[in-house]
């Protein structure tokens, strides 16, 4: 089997995940893309076939998983890895929270015997784009987002105005300290923080969510992932922040920043005790009340 290992940092949770994976089996029949940084840190690997990669550039299509071990936000970035390869992502869980790496180190063993044996589902996410010729954001810096896309205040504690295009039709001037557009995958993210709604993943849908806005009757709004966004800020002060999900951007006031769904899906590899639903109740606590 062809597995990719990526972690944003190596230490004691990361090492005993790795390990257990090598002194398994299957290992010495399995071949390992291994990120440099981690492969770096790690001792003891001689006989095992590794393959150090530091760029997407170094991965193929040849991999069957990639494993992102750490939180949820090293999940995110290994989508800066595998982009269109079509090389599902399963996120083993050294950190807290995680409603992306769902996978529990402390099962580490039965997990290993899974995965070689293949017995994991995969699902189809989809991603948000974002493009301003402006300030230069295009494919050449990746700018693609699964879980959200926001513009936020920056250098002051004024809100800001976020004028909002559907399809080329104004929809609102948010007065606010700023917007969300998340994905299904994102609304249990910062979107819900701000009181958005979450969305089963597979849903063909997007999520508008301001943030802290002035008029109480501004609410989050789910639109279809088919829709073109365009939004352009302006404030008191030159500047405002974008994010996409962990990369930021200090934008000029007035830039056209367009959105929409990208033309690829990132796969997501997960078992069948750790879908969605079992996550929601695990992490919301849903179903713990005893009076019901």
């Amino acid at each position: 089997m062809v597995i990719a290992l990526f972690s944003r940092e190596i230490n004691d949770s990361t090492k005993n995940v790795i390990n257990s994976f090598f002194s398994s089996k299957h290992a010495k029949q399995s071949k390992f893309f291994i990120e440099k940084n981690i492969l770096d840190g790690l001792e003891n690997i001689e006989n095992l076939n590794l393959v150090p990669f530091e760029t997407s550039n170094d991965l193929n299509s040849s991999i069957e998983i990639m494993l992102s071990i750490g939180g949820d936000g090293t999940f995110l970035r290994s989508i800066e890895f595998v982009r269109d390869l079509d090389i599902p992502v399963l996120g083993i869980n050294t950190g807290n929270l995680g409603f992306l790496a769902t996978s529990k180190k402390e099962n580490i063993n039965d997990l290993i015997n899974k995965i070689f044996e293949k017995e994991y589902n995969i699902e189809n996410r989809t991603l948000i784009k974002v493009n301003s010729d402006e300030i230069g954001i295009n494919d050449s810096i990746f700018p693609y987002a699964l879980n959200e896309v926001s513009v936020v205040r920056k250098d002051t504690t004024s809100m800001i105005n976020i004028k909002t295009s559907l399809d080329g039709n104004h929809l609102n001037t948010y007065w606010a300290d700023g917007l969300i557009v998340s994905t299904p995958t994102g609304s249990t993210g910062y979107s819900l923080s701000c009181g958005g709604p979450v969305i089963s993943p597979t849903s063909a849908s997007f999520a508008l969510t301001p943030i802290s806005p002035h008029n109480l009757n501004v609410r989050p709004l789910v639109i279809s992932d088919m829709t073109k966004i365009e939004l352009s800020v302006s404030g008191r002060e030159k500047n405002h922040l974008l994010s996409i999900d962990s990369k930021i951007f200090t934008v000029e006031n007035n830039t056209k920043i367009k959105i929409e769904k990208a033309n690829f899906n990132f796969k997501i590899a997960h078992f069948s005790d750790n879908s969605f639903y079992e996550s929601l109740k695990e992490k919301l606590l849903w179903g713990k009340d005893k009076r019901n």
